[in-house]
């Protein structure tokens, strides 16, 4: 296996103020990990980089066929949108066709995460609701999932309902880590959170493309890399830098993407710091300072450092 050194500092001038510790797993087409950085191991929340997992089980039902939806709802879907007015306009309109509105959603309102997003709220002098959340499309789908399965949609976040066992069920099946091994908790949205080791992360998008629905999937998420997060986070740039990858970030610090000829990789930054995630991959991927390098600005607007491998 080949080590990989990707650890990430941040400077103010000309001295080192912090350091990320930055976990990597890379399994190959022959289902092998192939190269890694400290432990390929580490046990950790998938968070929403499990998002185009969780609506496989959608797909394989019919259920969103029959809704005659397509690939703007999938990528929004599997998103961790940015709160622009066209990700709420597409998640209000997954509500519309099921006869639901933004009050059912189970997921809470926050601010929207992109400057754009937020900006334009608040010019608007809009309601924040709760589809302005990051996860707004993925909760949309697993309501029309209820709903199209016959199953009662009120708790449907909640370990025990039908929508989240399907979940666990998509998560083991492609991870090839057994159900009762998964760690189940509660994410940032309020649905299930899945824990399994980096490793087995990679293992599960090396696979996404041969598996039930992953083609569909991926092909909807590099269609609109825009849709699944916004300008400037590393999983939409990656997509939009490297044709033919899927990329899909989450929450504290981690990231998993996979090559169009069956290479997957799983990042995952020790502390959470988001901020190291794209000179990370940058160095992974030999990307270059335009996309490695990321500025350490003041109050005031300066450049006062850098944060890069």
């Amino acid at each position: 296996m080949k080590s990989l050194e990707l650890d990430v500092v941040a400077t103010r001038g000309a001295d080192v103020e912090s350091r990320h510790q930055v976990h990597a797993a890379v399994v190959g087409d022959d289902d092998r990990l192939v190269a890694g950085a400290h432990s390929v191991g580490i046990v950790t929340s998938w968070r929403s980089c499990a998002k185009p997992f969780q609506v496989m089980p959608f797909l394989e039902s019919g259920g969103f066929d029959a809704l005659k939806w397509g690939d703007d709802q999938l990528a929004l879907a599997c998103a961790s949108h940015g709160g622009e007015p066209e990700h709420v306009a597409i998640a209000e309109s997954m509500l519309a066709d099921i006869g639901m509105e933004e009050g059912d959603l189970a997921c809470g309102p926050h601010d929207p995460l992109s400057a754009r997003g937020l900006k334009l709220l608040r010019e608007s002098g809009a309601r924040l609701t709760r589809s302005h959340n990051n996860c707004s499309g993925k909760h949309a789908a697993m309501l029309a999932r209820a709903q199209t399965a016959g199953w009662h949609t009120y708790g449907y976040e909640r370990r025990e309902h039908p929508v989240q066992r399907c979940c666990l069920q998509a998560t083991a099946k492609w991870s090839g880590v057994p159900e009762n091994e998964i760690g189940e908790a509660v994410d940032g949205c309020g649905v299930v959170n899945f824990a399994l080791p980096l490793e087995r992360m990679a293992y599960a998008f090396s696979r996404f493309t041969e598996l039930d629905g992953g083609a569909r999937v991926a092909e909807a998420m590099r269609a609109h890399p825009a849709l699944i997060r916004g300008p400037g986070a590393p999983d939409t740039v990656l997509m939009e830098s490297l044709p033919g990858w899927i990329a899909k970030g989450g929450a504290e610090g981690l990231i998993c993407a996979a090559t169009s000829d069956r290479v997957g990789i799983a990042l995952k930054v020790e502390d959470g710091n988001m901020r190291a995630l794209r000179p990370a991959l940058a160095s992974f991927l030999g990307l270059g300072d335009e996309f490695g390098r990321v500025p350490l600005v003041n109050s005031r607007g300066e450049n006062v450092g850098e944060i890069s491998t």
